[in-house]
């Protein structure tokens, strides 16, 4: 393993809980990131001579996102993302530029964004990393 010495200092944690992702591929996850969702990466550590790296931050819509690569020799095997949805709370006035270019970016559809029957407009997607998203939103008025 090459040097894991961080090249900035540690970012602040937004939020009160941190979804943290192993996925295939997490330096190329935080740029789809940036494009999709508006992520600004604010730490990193550098990548291993295998490409991988122990650990990425992201802020989101005003949350903390943490990333990484698969470790299978540290105990992180590679496991297909299942049972849980990132989900995007916005503003009604916001959620169809969010939508657009998320989709726009390669998001695939899966619930397309509708008003549900608790009142919100929502809709569900899938990234190229097999990460289920949705957004919800208050309905418009008027």
């Amino acid at each position: 393993m090459t040097d894991q010495t961080p090249v900035q200092p540690a970012a602040k944690v937004l939020g009160g809980l941190t979804p943290y992702l192993q996925l295939d591929g997490a330096f190329k996850a935080a740029e789809f990131y940036k494009k999709a969702f508006g992520a600004e990466q604010v730490f990193f550590y550098p990548p291993d001579d295998q490409g991988r790296t122990m650990h990425i931050h992201l802020h989101i819509n005003g949350s903390t996102l943490m990333i990484s690569d698969f470790y299978p020799e540290n105990g992180m095997p590679p496991v297909k993302p299942q049972g849980y949805t990132m989900q995007l709370h916005l503003g009604a006035d916001d959620i169809d530029a969010w939508w657009k270019r998320a989709v726009d970016a390669g998001c695939e559809v899966a619930v397309p964004l509708q008003l549900m029957f608790w009142g919100d407009q929502w809709g569900n997607m899938r990234d190229p990393f097999g990460v289920e998203w949705a957004m919800n939103a208050p309905a418009k008025k008027g």
